[in-house]
C-alpha cells in the first residue's frame, strides 16, 4: 500500500488481501488490536511496504506521518516503534492553523506521502511537510526519506515556484506563496515525479491553483502549472490529488474559482483560468511546463463557483477499461462534488465547456441529483461498482452497466455518516473474500470503523461498536482519514495515532 488508495487511479483496492474474510471480519474474531502512538492528528493516510529490511529483520512496515512533522515507521504486525523522525527544520515548529479553523491546530504533514521501493538503497518515502520559523515566515518542503532509516536521502527542497500570470494584480508573474497554501492532496509518482498539489487555508485570501512536480531522484523542480494565473482560487482540496492513468495523463479536479467562459478556437479558456473543472495534463519530464490537455466544466460553472459548489470536495477517480453497449472500450473518469451530480467524463474526450446553455452539457453520462449533499470525498471502485458517501448519507454502491452509471444506487448502507461522509477502501483476494471499509470519522463523535459486503451493503459483517464494553472504540473521528489494509491488518488514523484492527 504504497501510494493513497493503492494505485495511481484511485480506485482503493487491494486484490491480494488473503486473511480478512467475510466469515472471519465479525465482532468474535476481529477487533482493535492495538493503537500506535503519534505526537499529534494523523491526517495523512498511513502507507504499508512489506518484506523490508529495518535494524536488521525483515519487517512490514507500516508509516505514520503527523502534523507535528513527525514521521513514524512501525512494525505492522506487532506494533513495535522502529523508527522515529522529526523533519522539522533546525529552530522551526509546526506551522500554525493560519486562522483556519478546517485545519489544525497544527499543520505539519497533511498529505499522503508515497513510496517508491526501487529509489535509494532501501526504498524512499516522499512526504510534504510545512513549517514556520520563530520570525513567522512559512515554509512547505519536500523530503525523500529512507524507508529503512528514515533519514533524508538528499537535501530537502524547499517549495517555491513562479507562473506566469496576472492574478490579483501580479505584473505578469504569480509567485506561490508558502504561507498562503495548505496541502491535503496525496503525493502522486507518475514518471520519476512527485507531483504536489495545492489548495488556500479556508478558502480564503489570494490564492491559485498551483501543481508543481520534482524529480524524485534528485528533487530538483521539473514542472509548474497554476490553473487559475490571471483568476483566483482554483484549489484542489481532495484527499486523493491527482490521478494517472497507464499512459501517463495526469487528472484533477479543481475547486472553486475563476472559468474563463470565453474560449480559443480549440474550445480552451481563453486566459488559462480552469476553476471548477475537471482538468486533464500532461508530465513530459524535462521541461518546466505541464500542458492542459482537455478539461470539462459544467454550463453553469460561474454560478456553481460563486455559490462554492464546486467539483473540488471530490476526489478524481479512473475506471479500468470497460465495453459499452455498442462494444466500443470506453476509458472513463468520474466525477462528482458539492453539487450532487455524477459527470461520467469520457478520457479521451472530457467534454470541455458547452457555453451558457441550460442544462447542457457534452459529457459521456450525466446524471443530476444522485447524492442528498455535498461529496467531500474520495469514492472507490471494484467488480464493476463504484462506492461513496456523500456528506450525512450512506454509503451507497453504483454498479456499472455497459459503461454506464444508475441514476439511484444498487444498495446502501443502513448507517449514514455525518461530515464529511466517508471515503471506502475494499479489500479482496482477486475478486474472492471482497469486504469494503468505511469510517465515521466526524471529529466530534465517537470514530466508528465499518466493514460491509460489496455485492450489497445493507449486509454489515462487522462495526466497531459492536463488541461489549467498548473494546473496539478508538476515540473521536479524524475527518481526513481512509482506512488501509495490509497483511491481514486495518489501519486507521486517529487524532493521537493509527488504530490497529486484525484477527483476535
Amino acid at each position: 500500500m504504497l501510494t493513497y488508495h493503492n494505485d495511481t487511479m484511485r480506485t482503493g483496492q487491494n486484490l491480494t488481501e488473503t486473511v480478512l474474510t467475510p466469515s472471519n471480519v465479525n465482532s468474535s474474531t476481529f477487533g482493535l488490536l492495538y493503537q500506535l502512538t503519534a505526537d499529534d492528528l494523523v491526517s495523512a493516510t498511513p502507507v504499508v511496504a512489506s518484506n523490508l529490511m529495518v535494524n536488521g529483520a525483515l519487517h512490514n512496515v507500516v508509516y505514520v506521518a503527523s502534523e507535528s512533522d513527525s514521521v513514524y515507521a512501525y512494525d505492522a504486525d506487532t506494533g513495535a516503534l522502529l523508527q522515529q523522525v522529526s523533519v522539522l527544520g533546525t529552530g522551526e515548529s509546526p506551522s500554525d492553523d493560519r486562522g483556519c479553523a478546517q485545519d489544525g491546530p497544527n499543520i505539519g504533514i497533511t498529505a499522503t506521502p508515497v513510496i517508491d521501493r526501487g529509489a535509494g538503497p532501501n526504498g524512499t518515502m516522499f512526504v510534504q511537510a510545512m513549517s514556520k520559523d520563530s520570525s513567522g515566515n512559512y515554509y512547505q518542503r519536500l523530503h525523500a526519506l529512507d524507508l529503512a532509516t528514515l533519514a533524508d536521502l538528499t537535501t530537502p527542497v524547499v517549495i517555491q515556484a513562479t507562473y506566469p500570470g496576472t492574478a490579483y494584480g501580479a505584473a505578469g508573474q504569480t509567485t506561490f506563496a508558502p504561507g498562503m497554501y495548505t496541502e491535503r492532496g496525496a503525493l502522486l509518482l507518475s514518471h520519476g515525479q512527485i507531483v504536489t498539489v495545492w489548495a488556500g487555508h479556508c478558502d480564503a485570501g489570494q490564492y491559485n491553483s498551483w501543481i508543481i512536480a520534482y524529480n524524485e531522484s534528485t528533487l530538483t523542480q521539473t514542472q509548474v502549472l497554476n490553473l487559475t494565473p490571471n483568476g483566483n482560487q482554483g484549489g484542489i482540496w481532495d484527499a486523493a490529488g491527482v490521478a494517472a492513468d497507464s499512459a501517463g495523463a495526469l487528472y484533477a479536479l479543481i475547486g472553486n474559482g475563476l472559468f474563463d467562459t470565453t474560449l480559443t478556437g480549440g474550445g480552451f479558456p481563453v486566459s488559462g483560468d480552469y476553476g471548477n473543472a475537471a482538468v486533464k495534463f500532461s508530465l513530459t519530464g524535462a521541461s518546466n511546463s505541464l500542458a492542459v490537455t482537455d478539461y470539462f466544466t459544467m454550463w453553469d460553472t460561474t454560478t456553481e463557483s460563486q455559490d462554492d459548489v464546486d467539483l473540488g470536495s471530490g476526489s478524481p477517480l479512473l475506471l479500468p477499461d470497460m465495453a459499452d453497449s455498442t462494444g466500443t472500450t470506453r476509458q472513463l473518469m468520474l466525477a462528482v462534488g458539492k453539487d450532487t451530480n455524477f459527470y461520467l467524463l469520457d478520457r479521451g474526450n472530457l467534454g470541455k465547456y458547452n457555453g451558457n446553455i441550460a442544462s447542457s452539457d457534452s459529457v459521456y453520462q450525466e446524471l443530476d441529483g444522485v447524492l442528498s449533499a455535498a461529496l467531500l470525498a474520495s469514492p472507490v471502485y471494484f467488480n464493476g461498482s463504484i462506492y461513496m458517501a456523500e456528506i450525512g448519507g450512506t454509503l451507497k454502491q453504483f454498479a456499472l452497466s455497459a459503461a454506464r452509471l444508475p441514476a439511484t444506487p444498487t444498495s446502501q448502507s443502513s448507517a449514514t455518516f455525518a461530515f464529511p461522509g466517508a471515503s471506502p477502501s475494499i479489500s479482496a483476494n482477486g475478486t474472492s473474500n471482497a469486504i469494503v471499509w468505511a469510517v465515521m470519522s466526524n471529529p466530534g463523535t465517537a470514530a466508528v470503523l465499518y466493514a460491509y459486503n460489496p455485492a450489497n451493503l445493507a449486509v454489515e459483517y462487522y462495526d466497531s461498536t459492536q463488541a461489549a464494553g467498548g473494546r473496539d472504540a478508538f476515540g473521536n473521528g479524524n475527518k481526513f482519514i481512509t482506512a488501509v489494509v495490509a497483511h491481514g491488518k486495518v489501519f486507521v488514523g486517529t487524532r493521537n495515532g493509527v488504530a490497529v484492527f486484525g484477527l483476535l
